[in-house]
């Protein structure tokens, strides 16, 4: 016997707009701090002063607000706003100059390049797909794995229905897939890995990083992706609550090998994911990006200060650190960026 727990339509959408709802009202309130915290004081003489507004990708937005806090310490006279909201809206806003800098958990695309798009490489991370960890195939799941052809039929040829599950198991929840709706950087690279691109990706679509990760939560037979920040707790190492992260069985040989089971924590996972074993896409760098090279001063030495002292917080904070060429190359750029955009 199939156990249907699939919510309806209606009501997936009506708890979209709650999330929804409740981001915005977090993202306000946050802005509002940050305006508070910058009112009430006069910056000293030749003390670095004015305003970043940052926007975009969900990937990256922890880190950005710890590098936020961070530097404030050290000119607390600069008010920096940031807001989530997927990676496409990082790189619209940013190519519209509505922000400083866009968050973009993706690589940048030749024909954003041309319209302007000027980014550095400031961390990376990657996607994993995770699944409700109360369902009864999660044992076989956590032993078995799933391959890529697997997901492909899942996500891409929508051709996967049940979840794998031995003969004995027979209330299996019949799977329900579920993807971004918002344009992001985690859905373009977990369809990337899938050998397709976010348009091709089927399933319930959820706003959001935090959204698509309560669907999962909420369905036993849900499944879906998420960038690492989201599928972990920070405090804990674990994943987070009512989440199990599906190991990826690389070799296809029907099991999750040692070598392939690094899944458990976050420091597994992160470990994993700077040494290659786990496969790039759904590794990717993330990057902050501007309109034209950045001209305003407070937003060029953000920058330089992310790629030297900001370095110390990307491991605290759940991410993995580039390698030092890479960093050394993109303050390289930095140093010489080339005309400052003209003003609109």
């Amino acid at each position: 016997m199939v156990i249907r727990r699939r919510p309806s339509p209606a009501g997936i959408a009506g708890k979209e707009k709650m999330m929804r709802r409740s981001w915005i009202r977090a993202s306000t309130f946050g802005l509002l701090l940050a305006v508070l915290a910058g009112c009430g004081r006069k910056p000293g003489p030749g003390e670095l002063e004015g305003t970043i507004t940052i926007s975009g990708a969900w990937a990256l937005y922890p880190l950005a607000v710890r590098w936020a806090e961070e530097f404030k310490k050290l000119h607390p006279a600069v008010r920096i706003d940031i807001s989530a909201g997927g990676a496409g809206k990082g790189m619209a806003d940013a190519l519209g100059k509505v922000v400083d800098l866009g968050m973009v958990s993706r690589e940048v695309y030749p024909a954003e390049i041309e319209k302007g798009a000027w980014s550095l490489a400031v961390a990376r991370d990657a996607v994993v797909p995770v699944m409700n960890r109360e369902n009864p195939a999660a044992d076989t799941i956590r032993r078995r794995g799933m391959t890529r052809e697997e997901f492909i039929a899942v996500w891409i040829r929508g051709e996967k229905r049940n979840w794998p599950a031995p003969p004995e198991l027979r209330r299996v929840p019949e799977l329900t897939v579920y993807t971004r709706s918002d344009a992001c950087g985690a859905a373009a690279v977990w369809a990337g890995y899938l050998g397709g691109v976010q348009e091709d990706l089927q399933g319930v679509g959820v706003y959001g990083d935090p959204g698509l990760a309560q669907a999962v939560r909420r369905d036993f037979g849900g499944i879906g992706f998420n960038n690492i920040n989201y599928a972990y707790d920070l405090k804990t190492g674990s994943p987070v609550g009512g989440l199990m992260v599906i190991p990826i069985d690389l070799n296809g040989n029907g099991m999750v090998d040692p070598e392939e089971d690094f899944y458990a924590g976050l420091d597994e996972i992160t470990s994993a994911i700077a040494d290659g074993r786990y496969p790039a896409p759904p590794t990717r760098d993330l990057y902050l990006v501007s309109g034209g090279p950045p001209g305003s001063e407070p937003v060029r030495i953000f920058l330089d200060w992310a790629l030297r002292e900001g370095q110390a917080y990307v491991e605290e904070a759940g991410y993995i650190a580039l390698p030092p060429e890479k960093l050394r190359a993109g303050r390289d750029k930095l140093a010489s960026p080339g005309p400052a955009p003209e003003s609109d």
